[in-house]
């Protein structure tokens, strides 16, 4: 056996210090890092073996020595698999499941007698000292920018050690205290995707999940466990996922991607699981009334928040039933699109599911209290089954909150759009626009087609209802464009509502102020336009979104910048000045267009406008109140039509139950910090890139 481990120990020293080689002359922030994590696992792993060693020295049980030797036997394979076949996926699986197994013996194997060994103090030590190293590790390749997120629920890393804990319950505990257990793992498999999905009650479930866990479960188990063990098992895999929630960058459909994509029947198939723990948690609270006493009290307060959960809980069912409806229609569109995922968030959006999110999170928040009500009347802290199943149902309701919660606020609003395209780019004396001279008509007439092509794509791309597309080589009067975009600012939608947004896009010659040159002289300022907006919108929440591609665009982002009360933006260019016409071809107009269009169409898009020395920059003005704009919200009339479009008349005093709750504006002052912190950040602090919700960006070099 010591042949063997000096054989694996001398075999995983030469493979370490051939790598060190071959990274030393390429020394890197990436690869620092990377050797930071690999301390941690090593400082993990002697802690295991150590920790092993100890109990197995106190109480020369086999079992353990059996265990050591194949722990050696898969650390070996592990080793042999990764740096001789280049199996890296299987060795790092091995060694997953191995961390979860030891880590699940190392807690639950713990006597006074060990407790008191020295060898068992150190591996405590070297326990914390892995966890300080694993976190300062994780933190630091996401400040370094080395983490690449992907959409997934769980990494495969996650799972295993998952699994190998569960695994080492079932081998050292009964049966009914290692199903607790394992229900408790899966319990902390869901808090960890709640936290990974960024759902709005994550961390409130986390900290429920460690003061439980801390203070009552293992209690209710009647066991001992190691702290050290369980904190460090803990602490590896919240770390991730704890982090992710500050630094990951993927969008919420993008987050969700995992869920999004399932088909219909396998998403109304998970829905026999959930109902099954649903019915396990009622069932186990249902004990608590075989031992009451004034029985005649507690039992009829029982029925009453048996039948409250009942209700609020078929109005959850319908709930989720009804968006994987409303979900597997987005997708068959989608398919027929061929936009596949990338255009899901489009879909979904024009289908109205952004209403029917906002109204079913209420919903799903009431069922969300009655579950807690019954949990709190019913509670049993000896029950570690119960407190288990407590503890898995609290998150699972929570992620279709979460869920729910993010679409409705992350999926645009409806929005509708006007082109207008004057190709002139020079005037005469009197200032009025002319056409180009005949050798230039057919560029003209070519680059004016491809940009009014480029306006249609992102039209179609982004699902806007388009008002029209005005090309014009003549010029446009100023009384013929001021019908026209009055006439487009009052349009509404289908079901009465104004648009959340409205979006107009020009493309002509521009005076210095930034005006527009019309036909005959005349021009057409911000603030014009802006008069007419207050005429129409009135007091609605909608946003007016400009888009220039005209030679002086800047004074107009200046200008909207210092603009109150409206929900105003403007996207403009600059054009380069070419000093040697032979060299290099000056910007023109419409380049600014094809490539915006092309950034805000093409995910996989190789534009970077923060790229230094671009021919043509681009640059964005938002109105003070900018960051204040919401979406349009569900009103009592829109609830009661929702209310009855899905659920059965004995759920209308829940439904309105769950209205009136969601009117409640409990945290308003917290609200209006926010809204202060947001406003400060957008105009004294612009990104470089800003995401209006409607599926495009508007960017800034």
């Amino acid at each position: 056996m010591f042949r063997f481990l000096r054989y694996c120990v001398s075999h995983c020293l030469h493979a370490a210090m051939t790598r060190l080689e071959e990274v030393n002359g390429e020394v890197s922030m990436w690869s620092s890092v990377r050797w930071l994590g690999y301390l941690s696992g090593l400082n993990l792993l002697l802690a295991l073996s150590l920790g092993l060693y100890a109990r197995w020295e106190r109480t020369a049980d086999t079992t353990l020595l059996v265990i050591f030797v194949l722990a050696l036997v898969v650390l070996g394979i592990a080793s042999v698999v990764y740096y001789y076949f280049n199996m890296e996926r299987v060795s790092l699986s091995l060694l997953h499941l191995l961390f979860g197994f030891l880590l699940g013996l190392q807690c639950f194997l713990n006597s006074p007698g060990v407790q008191s060994d020295m060898k068992e103090q150190v591996a405590n030590y070297l326990l914390l000292a892995s966890v300080g190293l694993r976190t300062l590790w994780a933190l630091l390749e996401r400040l370094f920018g080395c983490t690449r997120y992907r959409p997934a629920f769980l990494t495969s890393a996650e799972r295993l050690e998952l699994l190998g804990f569960a695994i080492a319950t079932m081998v050292l505990l009964l049966v009914q205290k290692s199903l607790s257990v394992m229900v408790l793992v899966v319990a902390l498999a869901t808090v960890m995707i709640a936290l990974r999905m960024k759902a709005l009650l994550a961390l409130p479930n986390l900290i429920c999940f460690a003061v439980i866990t801390a203070l009552l479960f293992f209690e209710s188990l009647s066991i001992t466990i190691n702290p050290f063990a369980l904190t460090c098992f803990f602490s590896q895999l919240i770390c991730d996922p704890l982090l992710d929630v500050y630094f990951s960058g993927l969008s919420v459909t993008e987050r969700w991607q995992p869920f999004l994509v399932w088909r219909g029947l396998w998403r109304r198939l998970s829905l026999l699981p959930l109902l099954g723990v649903e019915v396990t948690f009622i069932i186990l609270a249902a004990r608590k009334m075989r031992h009451v006493d004034q029985w005649y009290l507690v039992i009829p307060g029982f029925v009453v928040c048996v039948l409250f959960w009942a209700i609020c809980h078929m109005v959850f069912v319908i709930t989720v039933w009804g968006f994987h409806t409303k979900l597997s229609e987005c997708q068959r569109m989608c398919l027929s699109q061929g936009s596949g995922v990338s255009g899901l968030d489009k879909v979904m959006a024009s289908k109205g599911m952004r209403h029917f999110c906002l109204i079913s999170e209420r919903l799903v928040l009431l069922s969300l209290v009655s579950t807690v009500a019954v949990a709190a009347f019913c509670w049993q802290a000896s029950s570690s089954v119960f407190v288990s199943v407590f503890l898995l149902v609290l998150p699972l309701e929570s992620l279709f909150h979460g869920l729910f919660h993010e679409l409705g606020s992350s999926l645009g609003g409806t929005c509708v759009g006007y082109a207008v395209v004057i190709p002139t780019n020079y005037c005469s004396p009197d200032g009025q626009p002319m056409l180009l001279p005949p050798g230039q008509v057919q560029e003209l007439n070519q680059r004016s087609t491809g940009m009014l092509n480029n306006v249609q794509r992102f039209f179609a791309h982004h699902l806007i209802e388009t008002f029209g597309c005005d090309y014009s080589t003549s010029g446009v009067s100023h009384d013929a464009l001021q019908a026209k975009i009055k006439s487009f600012l009052e349009l509404r939608t289908a079901d009465g509502p104004r648009h959340d947004t409205y979006f107009i896009f020009y493309s002509g010659h521009s005076y210095g102020s930034g005006d527009w040159a019309l036909a005959g002289g005349d021009t057409l300022g911000l603030a014009q336009i802006l008069e007419w907006w207050k005429e129409k919108n009135g007091s609605f929440c909608s946003r007016l979104i400009l888009v220039l591609d005209c030679d002086f665009s800047l004074p107009w982002v200046t200008e909207v910048r210092k603009v109150e009360g409206l929900y105003v933006a403007v996207q403009g260019a600059t054009l380069a000045r070419v000093r040697d016409v032979e060299l290099q071809d000056p910007p023109q107009l419409g380049d600014f267009t094809a490539q915006w269009v092309e950034y805000n169409c093409n995910s996989h898009s190789s534009t970077q406008w923060s790229e230094r020395g671009r021919p043509v920059s681009a640059v964005y003005g938002i109105s003070k109140h900018w960051s204040d704009y919401t979406l349009h919200l569900p009103t009592g009339s829109d609830v009661t039509s929702h209310w009855s479009l899905y659920f059965p008349r004995v759920t209308y005093p829940v439904v309105q139950l769950a209205l009136w709750c969601g009117g409640l504006n409990v945290l308003w002052l917290c609200s209006v910090c926010l809204r202060c912190l947001k406003r400060v950040k957008l105009n004294w602090f612009p990104p470089a890139i800003l995401d209006t919700g409607q599926g495009f960006k508007l960017v800034r070099s």
